[in-house]
Formats: structure tokens, sequence, C-alpha cells
């Protein structure tokens, strides 16, 4: 009896000793499954795209609720859109953008935190901008602090004592932002705070996008909603992705050493894994190019007065040759068709309830935590509810250029906004097959491992 105890204790300690070995074994397989998958992700190429065929494109087609295919829209992107809005955004006139960033949140207290230098806002001194501009309780002259030991942060000084002339101050009916002059405005240098990573993650980010989506715009898709309220999701999707690619392609790799890349793991989970989101992103593009190209004969009128007439020229040049590129007029002539909507009886009133989802939408900007990301958020928020007031203005075409009234700070908003959308279409149709090919081979990605790894060890410490 008593021999019969001894063997089934041992046994009973082989059999614990050979879980312990199972589980140190899946210890060492786990930690070399993450060395070598971060040393794989070290090794990702950053900067040469995959430019190789591997048989159909994997959009093709119309852009749905398009009148653009995505072939054509990749070519003329690469070709003539992107190279001249890089140019246009980088103008005098198109650098610098009138922002509120002092904002109380009006759903529910700002507790946003972020932790890197990159979150804050480096606000121009105030003898860069005319008199006009000039507000008290500003920078000094003197005051550059936030741009030190940042050689790209030099001051431009083209700006001199002339005012901009030409523009109204004019609430834009879709956008909840005061966007008159007062002392609550500043104005930002958008090529020293580019949009970039942050550090800015967390219950605090994931609420304003959850309140975006679940307040604003109901659950998609649903064979419930109608047209308007389909396209109201989908640019709301498809800015959403331009953000993340964007975060996405200028990521913190290293915050010891201050190592800056692309982070294509992370552009593949928010963006790339979902068809849906880039075909979104490729529509969110079409529907503001539109609204460029239907405002043209307005934007072309304006007056891009700096004060530095060398440059003023430039600006105004750059942008009829964006306006009226023969190539591109000849292969995308009307991006998006927006005279099939607010069709019916119901028009008047589905357009009342769609303009106040956005002007919503535009109200949680000032519940974003992170300086730099609530910048970026009311800037291309209020470039697309300017799209939104150029495309779905009560006079129609014929008389757009004699009723449409836009401020300086609204054009430059939509340029920027089309910047943006345009790089974002340029990275994920470069890099989105080297993107999607690496998650191929190598699909465990280290947090993949390790969540795996903590739910192994929860069931053998159960057992």
């Amino acid at each position: 009896m008593v021999k019969k105890e001894i063997e089934k204790t041992k046994k009973k300690k082989d059999s614990s000793g050979l879980r312990w070995v199972c589980v140190s074994v899946a210890l060492v397989a786990v930690f070399v499954a993450v060395t070598m998958s971060s040393k794989t992700s070290s090794r990702i190429p950053l900067l040469s795209p995959c430019h190789c065929s591997r048989g159909e494109p994997k959009y093709s087609g119309i852009v749905e609720d398009c009148c653009c295919d995505y072939e054509t829209v990749n070519r003329l992107n690469d070709e003539v859109l992107h190279p001249s809005l890089q140019e246009i955004v980088k103008t005098p006139f198109f650098r610098y953008f009138k922002v509120k960033l002092w904002c109380d949140c009006p759903f529910w207290p700002d507790d946003g935190m972020c932790r890197l230098r990159d979150c804050s806002v480096c606000e121009c001194p105030e003898n860069e901008f005319p008199e006009s501009f000039k507000k008290p309780g500003r920078l000094s002259l003197n005051d550059l602090v936030c741009q030190e030991g940042k050689p790209e942060a030099a001051v431009d000084r083209t700006l001199d004592s002339k005012a901009f002339r030409g523009w109204t101050e004019i609430d834009n009916p879709w956008t909840n932002d005061d966007e008159t002059d007062n002392e609550e405005m500043t104005y930002v240098n958008l090529q020293l705070n580019p949009e970039r990573y942050t550090g800015y993650t967390g219950p605090s980010a994931r609420r304003i996008w959850d309140a975006v989506y679940s307040e604003n715009c109901p659950k998609y898709p649903s064979e419930e909603l109608c047209q308007e309220e389909k396209i109201l999701y989908k640019l709301i999707s498809g800015l959403h992705s331009s953000i993340s690619v964007h975060i996405a392609a200028d990521y913190l790799l290293d915050e010891a050493t201050n190592l800056w890349g692309q982070n294509l793991s992370l552009m593949y989970d928010r963006v790339l894994k979902y068809p849906d989101r880039v075909r979104n992103l490729y529509f969110t593009f079409l529907f503001v190019l539109r609204a460029v190209t239907k405002a043209a004969d307005y934007l072309e009128q304006a007056e891009y007065d700096t004060g530095n007439p060398i440059e003023d020229l430039k600006t105004q040049s750059l942008i009829k040759q964006l306006l009226y590129n023969p190539e591109f007029q000849a292969a995308c002539p009307v991006p998006f068709d927006e005279a099939k909507l607010w069709k019916g009886q119901r028009g008047p009133e589905l357009k009342q309830k769609i303009q106040h989802q956005f002007k919503n939408i535009s109200a949680l900007m000032d519940c974003v935590g992170c300086e730099k990301c609530r910048l970026w958020g009311k800037l291309q928020v209020l470039g697309l509810g300017t799209a939104l007031k150029i495309l779905f203005s009560d006079d129609g075409q014929e008389n757009l250029g004699r009723t449409l009234q836009l401020q300086r700070n609204e054009v430059i908003a939509l340029m920027n906004l089309l910047n943006r959308l345009s790089e974002s279409v340029k990275i994920v149709h470069e890099m989105g097959p080297t993107a999607e090919r690496i998650m191929e081979e190598h699909p465990y990605s280290p947090s993949t491992v390790i969540s795996s790894l903590k739910e192994v060890w929860s069931q053998l410490l159960k057992s």
C-alpha cells in the first residue's frame, strides 16, 4: 500500500515536472519568436516599397459612389496631384493656420494625457504676421523655447506688415467653431508642426472616435440607411484611415534614440487589414477633390496676398496648375457627382440632420487631449466641412462663383486636407503591398505573441 502511494506521488511529481518543462519550452519558444519578430520588423525596408507586380491589383475598377477608377486615381495622384499639393502647402499663404487650441470640451472633462513633447504645438512669433493679425498676450518676439534644438523650426520671415485682403469672416454652417478673429485664436506654422505619432493613445483617444461613430454616424452598413447617411460614414471613416496612415508613416520607433520611421505593422492593423477602410480613404479623397474642382473659378480669382509678391504669384500659379491640369481634366473631370443627393421630399430635412451631425463631430475636436492632434483634427474637420459647404450649396454650379463665400482659413484647411488625403493614398498604394506581404509572412507580431502567451500561461496555472 505504501509502495503504491510512493509510486503515485512519483508519477504526480513527474507529471508536474513535465508540465513545467513544457512551460519553460513554451517560454523559450515565445521569447525566440518575439526576438525574431522584432529583428524582422527592424529589417523592414522603410523607404523602398515593392513595386513588383503580383497579379491583379487588390483595388481595381470604379471607386464606390465616385466617377473614377482606382488605377486612374493612383496614376493621377502620383504624376499630378501629389507633387502639386506638396508645393502648394509649403507656400506662405497655405503654411499658416488660424486655430483656437485652448477649448473646453463640451461633452466631458478633458483628461487626455500625452507623453511626448511632440504633442505640443509651437506657435508662431507675432513678428511673423501682418500687424492686423497680432494679438496681445501671445508669444513675445524672442520666445522661441518650443523651437529650441530643432533646425527645421527656423522661423520663416517672408511676411511683412501687409494684411491678408479679400477674405470674409463668416461662419461655416457645417462646423462648430466660431471662425471669426478673436483673442482666443492663434496662428500655427503647419510646416513646423507636422501630423505624426504623438503618443496620444489609450481610453482618451479611443473615446473621441467612439463618440464620432456611435453618436453621429449610424451603424454601417445598414439597409435602413439612405445614401446621404452612408456617405457621411464613409467620409469620417476615410478621414480616420488617413490619420492612422500618417501616424504609422511617421512613427516614433525608439524614444531613447529619437528614431522615427514607418510602422508597417500598425498601418496594416489599423487600415490595410480592412478593405472598406482603404476604399473609404479613396472615396474621401475624391469627394474633397471634387469640392476643389467645383470651386475652381472661386479659387482661381482669390487673393493669395501675403505681402511677398514673388511668393504670392507662385501660389496663384500653383493653384491654377492644379485646377486646370489637362491630364487631370481629361482622365477624371468629375471625381464625385453630388447632384444625385438630397433628392425627394425628405431632401432638405435630411440635409439639415446630417449637417447637425457633422457639426457635432466638429465640436468633438475640442475634446482631443493632445494639442497637436487637436490642431490637425480641427484643420481636417474644417477642411471636410468646407468641402461639404462647397458641394452642397443651395444655388448649384451655375451660380456658385457668385454666391460662394469662403474664409481664408477654410481654403487653407481645404487644401491641406486634400494634401493629407493625397499623401495617404500614395502611401497606401506604394507601401500597402509591402506591408501586407510582410504581415502574411510574419503574422505573429510581438504584441500578438505576448497576448497569446498570457492566455497559455493562464490556462497552465489553472490546470
